[in-house]
This record gives C-alpha cells, sequence and structure tokens, in this order.
C-alpha cells in the first residue's frame, strides 16, 4: 500500500473516533505526556486532515503545528485496537 493511501485510511480511522473522542471533553495532553506512538499516529491523522492533502510538504507542516489536537484520536484508534 503506498504512503499517501496509508495516509489517507488513518484519517479516515481518525474521523470515525474523533467526534467520540472530542464528546470526552479531554484537554490536550501536554507532549511530554504522550508515547511515541500516539505522537506518530496523530502527526499521521493531523497529516490526513490537512487542508490540500495532494502536497506532502504542506500536509508535513500541518501535521506539525496541529498534531496535539489528534492525540485523542489516535489514543482512541490505538486503544480500540487493542
Amino acid at each position: 500500500m503506498n504512503t499517501s493511501r496509508r495516509i489517507l485510511l488513518t484519517g479516515l480511522a481518525g474521523l470515525a473516533i474523533a467526534p467520540a473522542a472530542a464528546a470526552a471533553s479531554v484537554p490536550s495532553p501536554e507532549p511530554g505526556d504522550v508515547t511515541v506512538a500516539e505522537e506518530r499516529f496523530a502527526r499521521t491523522i493531523a497529516a490526513a486532515h490537512a487542508p490540500d492533502i495532494t502536497c506532502a510538504r504542506q500536509a508535513e507542516r500541518y501535521a506539525e503545528a496541529h498534531w496535539p489536537d489528534y492525540v485523542v484520536a489516535a489514543r482512541a484508534v490505538i486503544g480500540a485496537r487493542v
């Protein structure tokens, strides 16, 4: 599976979980409270939600700036996989 398709599918998984995670009203965690797996998955979800997903650099910049907003969704997806 190529990278852009993987990012798109991960973003869709994040969209499926994000409303439930947002409803929990959990504050955005501090960067020190996040595991490496959660951070990487949050960055992948954020990249998939970038305004212009066709531009890899813009998706990377968006992910770098907004990944803390997606940690709750990443934790929900990782928790659902266990």
